[in-house]
């Protein structure tokens, strides 16, 4: 009967269903050919969710929609200006900088390629940059945001994994930051070759003075890193306070916050959080599909009965996971996936904090992955251009994102070097 749960589910696929539908309707099938009670349907769903550290999802979702409305996300993007606008190329240099800084608070890739894409592509075009290489930087440092803590693919691949949080969020930090320096190093390179514009160099007080008033957007990330790692507080308690911290700033700092736009932000985060939350639910019911006919296992054994190399390994897990990427969200392929593929990871004795840097640095990667990497498209409807000519732009950037996996995966230190520092 397992035939009918992927035929569905690829069905509903090719004919562009929202994920979860697809997820929803393939469990459905299933559950009424196999004449399994409805009663499991509700019951697994909420066992899903019912997570105490998915709480903190819906926290950081709206506390980064906080930010974008209240002026913080151009503080930091003015900040980052001052700081590298006057390299040839500076502000694709800008655009790179701020995602970092951002740090995927706004939840996943995608919301941040729009967020950001929104400001950075027009102002792009404006200068003189051409388009595709506008759409191309822009989708390809939104996949910064998610590895670079907080970030939210890895709350959910400690949700699905037992993993703590916060080594979780240390072990992404220096594959992010690899991957940041990659990306600009690339786009300073093209820029330079293209001869793109750059700004005036700002004056040290220009600097300091941008630093100050981007001072209380910095603390926000800084606030949650240090309560988290440091065991003040929980990942939950820590999106409760950055959703304050954010509406406080942008309310009262910044003043950028009107009672009307606060109740949009929190409406927009209702929807989105929702969403997300039936994702997780369907992902747990199609999960449990899967351990009841043993896919697991067999995909376990099929894989370690070919090779029980530990590197052939990883790289048949890598390339299954970029296609993956390449046409579904981040979050509902790690649903699906990482429970299944860590149990053959372990089989090969990889460190589970480390695969999971693999797994999430796989599927974000594969976003910004032609022919259907989906922050390409996101990118290419801002700028009114072919999701043809943003893959060609962005070729280069995908080839260093790729690089950065493949050192990313043969040397674990750069995923477990913070967590073992601080965290043993």
């Amino acid at each position: 009967m397992i035939w009918i749960l992927v035929l569905v589910f690829v069905v509903c696929l090719v004919l562009r269903f929202p994920i979860a539908f697809a997820l929803g309707l393939s469990c459905l099938s299933y559950v009424l050919a196999k004449g399994i009670p409805l009663i499991i349907v509700p019951m697994k769903m909420y066992s899903g969710i019912d997570v105490f550290v998915l709480l903190s999802v819906p926290g950081f979702i709206m506390a980064g929609n906080l930010m974008n409305h209240g002026g913080l996300t151009e503080r930091i993007i003015r900040f980052c200006n001052h700081l590298l606008g006057h390299i040839r190329g500076g502000l694709s240099l800008v655009n790179i900088g701020a995602s970092m800084l951002f740090a995927g608070i706004s939840g996943t890739a995608i919301s941040d390629t729009a967020s950001m894409g929104s400001i950075m592509i027009p102002a792009m075009k404006k200068e003189g940059y051409d388009t595709g290489f506008s759409c191309a930087v822009t989708a390809a440092s939104s996949t910064v945001g998610p590895i670079i803590p907080p970030s939210v693919p890895m709350i959910i691949a400690a949700t699905l994994s037992g993993l703590s949080v916060g080594k979780l969020f240390l072990a992404g930090a220096l594959p992010g930051l690899l991957l940041g320096v990659g990306l600009l190093l690339t786009a300073y390179i093209i820029s330079t070759r293209r001869n793109y514009p750059k700004h005036p160099r700002s004056s040290f007080g220009q600097i300091l003075r941008g630093f100050v008033d981007t001072f209380w957007s910095l603390l926000m990330t800084f606030i949650i890193l240090y309560g988290i790692i440091g065991g003040i507080f929980t990942p939950t308690e820590a999106s409760i306070i950055a959703v304050v911290y954010a509406l406080l700033i942008g309310k009262l700092v910044y003043r950028r916050l009107s009672f009307k736009s606060i109740q949009v932000i929190f409406l927009d985060s209702m929807k989105t959080s929702a969403s997300l939350m039936v994702l997780v639910g369907f992902a747990n019911l199609f999960g449990f599909i899967l351990i009841t006919e043993q896919i697991p296992q067999a995909i376990s054994n099929e894989i370690l009965g070919f090779t029980t190399n530990k590197y052939i390994v990883l790289l048949l897990i890598n390339i299954l996971l970029i296609i993956v990427g390449t046409f579904m969200e981040t979050i509902a392929a790690l649903l699906i996936l990482f429970p299944i593929l860590l149990k053959v990871a372990l089989a090969v004795d990889v460190d589970p904090i480390h695969f999971a840097v693999i797994a999430v640095l796989n599927l974000i990667i594969g976003l910004t992955t032609p022919p259907v990497g989906v922050c390409l498209f996101v990118a290419s409807s801002i700028g009114k251009i072919s999701i043809g000519e943003v893959s060609k732009a962005g070729f280069p950037f995908l080839m260093v994102s790729l690089l950065v996996l493949v050192l990313v995966t043969l040397f674990p230190w750069f995923s477990l070097a913070l967590p073992n520092l601080f965290m043993e």
